[in-house]
């Protein structure tokens, strides 16, 4: 395998708005000097990927992973024994980062530079999995839609979410606790995991069971995600806003085949 590791710096470190935001992939970390990218933030993508995927089985499965950046969880995803991921990605130079990252590795992934328009069917559905990680609370912004405020806006994450039902068997789900990460713009009230709980399993229902869950805690320094409980439900400030908040494992109950 060889990698044009110089063109993928270049395009890894392009800044845009999303700039910097996933853990580089695996396979690059024997090439490329993690601290030469520049990232600044870790989002805990190895704890939440060791999560789902000891909940939901990835062998020979069909993923697709909307809003990939750089492709951790498409390049993971294969490594844990997916057969196939198709990729959504908006920005042109993460697409391009993803691109040539899976041609080098020869991987039946497929890259498509778009956004989604939520309305219709996905062209290669059905999947098994769906990947949708911290996207939905951009509705109106990334997405080119205007929308005129936070009570619309959480309408729209819910009509959203559910219209992925029909076409996988599982979702991964994680949506952050402000509008567009306005923190003017708060989609809860109180900032809580109970309430960002109880929206999407109320706003579910009819379209997805729970299957889990997960909720980061920290032990001896380490993250993990664990089930949801009376005691982690709790707001814990000093995890940061990221590490807040819950990842959702769904199981469809409209999946067409």
């Amino acid at each position: 395998m060889t990698l044009p590791i110089e063109k993928l710096k270049t395009l890894y470190l392009q800044t845009t708005k999303h700039s910097h935001y996933q853990r580089m992939p695996r396979f690059l970390e024997g090439s490329i000097d993690p601290a030469e990218l520049g990232k600044q933030w870790d989002r805990y993508d190895e704890q939440r990927l060791d999560y789902f995927t000891s909940k939901v089985d990835f062998r020979n499965k069909k993923v697709v992973d909307i809003g990939a950046n750089t492709g951790y969880f498409t390049f993971e995803s294969i490594e844990r024994g997916a057969r196939q991921v198709i990729s959504y990605e908006g920005s042109r130079n993460h697409a391009e980062f993803l691109r040539i990252a899976s041609d080098a590795l020869d991987k039946n992934i497929d890259v498509r530079e778009e956004m989604l328009d939520f309305s219709t069917v996905l062209p290669d559905a059905p999947f098994d999995i769906v990947l949708l990680l911290n996207v939905l609370h951009h509705v109106g912004d990334d997405f080119g839609e205007a929308i005129p405020n936070v009570s619309v806006a959480k309408t729209k994450i819910i009509d959203n979410l559910n219209w992925f039902a029909p076409q996988t068997e599982h979702m991964i789900f994680q949506i952050g606790f402000s509008w567009m990460t306005d923190y003017s713009k708060p989609l809860f009230p109180n900032g809580t995991k109970g309430e960002m709980i109880a929206m999407i399993t109320e706003g579910i229902k009819g379209y997805w069971d729970v299957v889990e869950i997960g909720i980061a805690q920290v032990k001896d320094g380490i993250t993990r995600y664990e089930a949801v409980n009376e005691r982690n439900i709790l707001r814990d400030d000093s995890l940061g806003e990221f590490r807040n908040r819950p990842v959702f494992i769904l199981k469809s109950l409209r999946r067409t085949s």
